[in-house]
């Protein structure tokens, strides 16, 4: 169960009790902030796709989507999502519950630029139910992420998307 895994992670930090389990799923990023307390926006978005035959999570605010053309231009393919039966073979995490942390090994993790203008945000743990709240820089030591990226659209203000 990938939830045991990412708790197994943050005790091996010394940071158990930062996993919360939830009564309830939360299968969209409006039930997700409900559960959590939280603005929809602030939720993390754990996204899969494929890139070079391999898995890729791009992390993005609730109300970012991804941009197909910005997409291509940092990683130089079309966004492809990874289909919904290679999700946990591919990430270690089952759909509803893909998350950033405790991944398995090969799956690149990168953080869209969208999270950061949060102080605290609400990402997934591994199951439908599960969340951890932490600090943007948190979420990019603790998922190990390659670096922050701006590949989504719909979340600026000042700016078109």
């Amino acid at each position: 169960m990938s939830v045991e895994a990412v708790k197994a992670y943050f005790a091996s930090l010394g940071l158990e009790g930062r996993v919360v389990e939830h009564a309830s799923a939360s299968d969209t990023v409006e039930h997700a902030a409900e559960v959590c307390g939280c603005r929809p926006e602030e939720i993390v978005k754990t996204l899969s796709f494929l890139v070079g035959g391999r898995a890729l999570l791009i992390c993005a605010a609730g109300d970012a989507k991804v941009n197909g053309s910005r997409f291509k231009a940092q990683f130089g393919e079309k966004a492809v999502m990874i289909p919904r039966e290679r999700v946990e073979e591919l990430t270690g995490h089952a759909p509803g519950g893909v998350c950033p942390f405790a991944c398995r090994e090969g799956t690149q993790v990168c953080l869209d630029v969208s999270i950061r203008r949060f102080g605290r945000v609400h990402a997934a743990a591994g199951s439908p139910s599960s969340t951890i709240a932490l600090t943007p820089e948190e979420l990019f030591q603790w998922s190990h992420a390659a670096g922050w990226v701006d590949v989504c659209k719909g979340w600026r203000e000042d700016a078109a998307d």
